[in-house]
């Protein structure tokens, strides 16, 4: 129970720290939730929840094939809010994008040969 506790605050403090730049320095708050923090705490967490080196690497190998479709939302929220579209209807939007290119990179990657 303490562990899922300190996952939770950990990952609780990742989050305001973000914010928290943010409202200071825009470009350095973008810099830090760019980095693989999380990433590299789940695999932190993974290893010591199960050691298993070809887990690790299905994990890894899947993360970025997952992170690719993720990546276009980046792109449509500037330029929905330099549109002047509401921020709540632009997060929707990118969120939605983001879905749709999980649903097709889940559909698509058997047939690339990957295993996610």
């Amino acid at each position: 129970m303490f562990a899922l506790v300190a996952k939770a605050l950990l990952s609780g403090a990742l989050i305001v720290a973000i914010a928290e730049i943010g409202k200071r320095q825009a470009a350095m708050a973008a810099l830090v939730a760019s980095l693989p923090l999380v990433s590299v705490l789940g695999m932190i967490l993974l290893w010591i929840g199960r050691p298993d080196a070809e887990n690790m690497a299905r994990h890894a190998g899947a993360t970025f094939w997952y992170v690719l479709p993720s990546l276009p939302m980046f792109l449509l929220i500037p330029v929905l809010l330099r549109a002047g579209v509401n921020f709540w209807v632009t997060l929707i939007a990118g969120c939605v994008l983001t879905i749709v290119l999980y649903l097709g990179m889940t559909a698509l990657a058997p047939r690339l040969g990957l295993r996610l």
